[in-house]
């Protein structure tokens, strides 16, 4: 009896270290090729320089961005660390300038790698009253004349939207380069892209994956040159995604849009109510008219949404009251949304944002919440009785 050929409809995980090449002439040309750091190699050789699981990974992603590439790494991390050293050259002494409001995690990237080991002259450009001065940044980029700028869409945790086009624009009068962590945007809300950002990254950890179970990070663009520099990056520093994470990767992607689009809406029906609650002193979240960058927010996204983290501070008379609150709160919703460190799963979490972030945010009443894709109904219940037992 004839056996049946079972077709697969997916790119099957390809675990190989290295791939069979044949003949000597193959791997002759194999290896010549390579020096040309091709997206998809005619000959794969070996998986820290490309892997077939994951370039089919990374076309799905260029479909999301509307890029011309893309490039996954094993982390959001080395995703960034990928982005910015592709524009490192040895003897440039230009500064590289960071925003201020960033993920903590790029602030000792940037302090313990680039400044102490890599001697890059960092400097940071910082907001002013929760909201970015463009006259002031082109006063600051002006004088400083740096080669690259990095700047998020959306901030953490504060959710300091900034003015994404515009900033890109001056970035470029001045000859630097705009590297963007769209995270927390994501390519449903902003496509920094269209607009000419030469680099975008994601922790695609968090709303590309969205089930909190793979670390991965996301390099985006459209200049070949760039993508060939970080091809050459990635593969001499051992960046490479897994076959298996890729794999998984790719079939989260499939429902980014549908999960991010019902995060937004979650976001905003529970930022809403918090701000109307007494216990609650005060709510950041873009969506609110109250936020400082609402306007920005509302033109740039086009009323897509506006992010799936809502930001908020227990009131309280002193610190102590406040940080009684938060730990009260915390303990009620423990069984239904718990404290965890990530954010862009598809549950509901929640972060204390003094017992991360410290000094930088001391506020003891603020708690980062990252909206999940469950029902909506069901998350505003179980917040109201939390509320209702402080």
């Amino acid at each position: 009896m004839k056996k049946k050929l079972i077709m697969s409809t997916r790119m099957p995980v390809y675990r190989d270290a290295g791939f069979e090449l044949i003949d000597a002439d193959t791997a002759r040309q194999a290896f010549q090729s390579e020096n040309d750091n091709e997206h998809r190699p005619e000959n794969f050789i070996y998986s820290r320089y490309r892997n077939p699981t994951v370039v089919e990974a990374e076309e799905v992603l260029m479909k999301i961005e509307g890029s011309e590439w893309a490039l996954l790494t094993q982390s959001g991390m080395s995703a960034i660390d990928t982005a910015l050293s592709v524009f490192q050259k040895a003897g440039d002494k230009r500064p590289w300038l960071f925003f201020s409001e960033i993920y903590g995690g790029t602030i000792s990237y940037i302090d313990s790698v680039l400044k102490n080991r890599r001697g890059i002259n960092i400097r940071r450009f910082y907001p002013d009253a929760m909201s970015y001065d463009l006259n002031k940044f082109e006063k600051e980029i002006k004088d400083l004349r740096p080669s690259v700028v990095f700047f998020e869409t959306i901030s953490n945790p504060m959710l300091i939207v900034a003015p994404a086009r515009e900033i890109v624009d001056l970035i470029h009068s001045y000859e630097a380069r705009a590297i963007i962590d769209n995270t927390f945007a994501t390519p449903y809300l902003l496509k920094p892209l269209e607009f000419e950002a030469d680099i975008v990254i994601h922790s695609a950890t968090k709303y590309l994956s969205g089930h909190g179970n793979l670390t991965a990070g996301a390099i985006c663009g459209n200049d070949e040159q760039i993508m060939k520099k970080a091809i050459e990056y990635r593969k001499s520093v051992g960046h490479m995604i897994s076959p298996d994470d890729a794999y998984r990767l790719n079939t989260q992607m499939q429902s980014f849009f549908l999960r991010f689009q019902r995060q937004c809406d979650n976001a905003q029906v529970i930022a809403s109510e918090l701000a109307v609650s007494e216990l609650i002193e005060k709510v950041f979240y873009p969506g609110l008219e109250i936020h400082f960058t609402h306007s920005i927010a509302k033109e740039i996204f086009s009323k897509k949404g506006y992010g799936a983290i809502v930001t908020f501070s227990f009131a309280g008379k002193n610190a102590d009251q406040k940080r009684q609150r938060r730990d009260v709160f915390i303990r009620a919703l423990s069984n239904h949304i718990r404290l965890v460190p990530s954010l862009g799963d598809s549950n509901t979490i929640l972060m204390p944002v003094e017992s991360i972030w410290g000094d930088r945010y001391p506020d003891p009443g603020m708690i980062r919440l990252s909206l999940g894709i469950e029902d909506t109904d069901e998350i505003l219940r179980k917040i109201k009785v939390s509320l209702a037992g402080i």
